[in-house]
């Protein structure tokens, strides 16, 4: 299955039903009178989300969908045919955009979240709707209207509490193996994750939550670099950020600069995004010397600057990942109760979510338009462009578990 996470397309309504002109002929009855009945409204354009797909990939084949039009109206006062929906079926966690304006259409965000994103047209009315007492033969009769149009962006961000951030090799997807079922692919080498993975993590009885590991970032990332910035959208949903530390890198570079990487790439990617809560996992612990422990785990602390809080786990052998999913269940249960029942905190979430998506769209779209004015500055010169990118670029299987 191919894992694509944004689409355009266009969308058309239907068009209402023509009214109809007609009078009454029949044996016995003369000059019956109008009898010309309305057409049928256009189909409407849903949006719907369902839990069973979980990638756009669709979209990218089929552009264009359009909702059938009403039938027009016929004599003997019959009314036109309503036209039939189209239901466009998406994950959860998608948001339709239309591209014209930038408004905002929908957000699905549950199993069965349905919208009407375009109205279908309205019918047209037949000749019997304007006969009156000095109108006893009306000509009359209305065509229907035209459905709405609109040119509309699919985005889709995994709906996710708890997201992991990190260099490649950090250990996130050994972590999500350990505290979860999910079994993403785990490897010696750079970038072994290519598409999120999502896990379900159990913290007790009828207590759990959902994990997301998204593809490791390097420097220059939020320029580009490495699989680039197209992957930290997905952390807009989520409720808490786990930074993830390799404490023992193969290399021997001081996991102290990388980490501050990590920070300097989010923070140009989404400066409001780096605000929301984020915990520092220093990984790998079983590998650096008792002795040095603690001054190791201090540096990174002093080099980032971070008061929130910090643990130290070993992902591969489970050490400290208890402690810290029972301290996220937690974390999170507290947020899901001050958004029920503090408004004044729920406005001030929604709004740094809103903010967020906003800065994240906008810079993957600036992104976007720095690359095609660069391939095409080369397509001018005649020079091929090497560079492995394409707005269209999908060709990466995807494991969702």
């Amino acid at each position: 299955m191919k894992f694509v996470d944004e689409a355009s397309v266009s969308v058309e309504a239907g068009k209402g039903g023509d009214g109809c002109m007609s009078f009454l002929r029949e044996k016995y009855k003369a000059k019956g009178g109008p009898n010309g009945g309305d057409g049928g409204d256009g189909g409407h354009i849903f949006v719907k989300a369902d839990e069973n797909v979980n990638t756009l990939v669709d979209y990218r084949y089929v552009r264009q969908y359009h909702a059938q039009s009403g039938e027009p109206g016929r004599g003997r006062e019959m009314t036109g045919h309503k036209g039939e929906d189209e239901v466009l079926i998406l994950p959860v966690g998608t948001t339709i955009i239309d591209e014209d304006t930038e408004e905002v259409l929908a957000d699905l965000t549950f199993h069965g979240h349905e919208v009407k994103i375009c109205q279908g047209g309205f019918h047209g009315l037949g000749n019997t709707r304007f006969k009156s007492s000095v109108n006893r033969a009306p000509r009359q009769f209305s065509k229907g209207s035209l459905g709405e149009s609109r040119n509309i962006k699919l985005e889709l961000k995994v709906m996710a509490d708890v997201g992991l951030l990190g260099l490649p090799n950090a250990g996130k997807s050994t972590f999500i193996r350990q505290v979860s079922s999910a079994k993403p692919k785990v490897a010696d080498y750079p970038f072994t994750t290519l598409v999120p993975n999502l896990g379900v993590v159990r913290a007790g009885p009828y207590k759990s939550f959902v994990l997301a590991d998204i593809p490791g970032l390097i420097e220059g990332a939020s320029e580009g670099a490495g699989l680039g910035i197209r992957f930290l959208k997905h952390l807009v949903r989520t409720r808490i950020l786990l930074h993830l530390v390799d404490m023992a890198p193969f290399d021997e570079s001081d996991p102290g600069e990388h980490a501050k990487t990590i920070v300097r790439e989010l923070k140009r990617f989404s400066p409001e995004l780096a605000k929301r809560e984020r915990w520092l996992v220093l990984n790998k612990t079983d590998l650096i010397p008792e002795d040095e422990l603690k001054a190791r785990c201090q540096h990174v602390v002093d080099a980032l600057g971070h008061t929130g809080p910090v643990f130290h786990i070993s992902a591969i052998k489970g050490n400290g990942c208890e402690g810290l999913v029972m301290q996220l269940m937690e974390f999170i249960e507290q947020y899901k109760e001050q958004m029920d029942n503090n408004e004044d905190y729920a406005q001030a979430q929604n709004e740094h979510r809103e903010i967020v998506e906003q800065e994240a769209r906008e810079r993957i779209e600036t992104l976007a338009l720095a690359r095609r004015a660069k391939r095409k500055a080369l397509q001018e010169q005649g020079i091929e462009d090497d560079e492995d990118y394409d707005d269209d670029d999908f060709d990466v299987d995807v494991q969702y578990v």
